[in-house]
């Protein structure tokens, strides 16, 4: 009897652990998820204050050309490795 009594208890916490779960964990994401993008808010806010003073218009075009490298420098780039296949 005590086996039973025991079975029933463990199935009765069971299901109300279930249906309290799904009761309370969309809640509980919702409310994660919405202090993750807060917090994503700030820290882009803060990035986008830190930017180039310069108003830009959206579509506009920017194009940054690095210096060309000379043929003396892609010499010194580092060590070439030849790699054997083993069988």
């Amino acid at each position: 009897m005590a086996l039973l009594k025991t079975i029933l208890i463990i199935l009765l916490v069971y299901y109300l652990l279930k249906i309290l779960a799904r009761l309370f964990v969309p809640k509980i994401l919702s409310y994660a998820a919405k202090k993750t993008e807060s917090h994503f808010k700030q820290a882009f806010e803060g990035f986008e204050q830190n930017t180039g003073t310069k108003e830009e218009q959206i579509g506009d075009v920017i194009v940054n050309k690095k210096a060309k490298a000379k043929k003396g420098d892609s010499e010194k780039v580092g060590e070439y490795i030849d790699f054997e296949e083993l069988d």
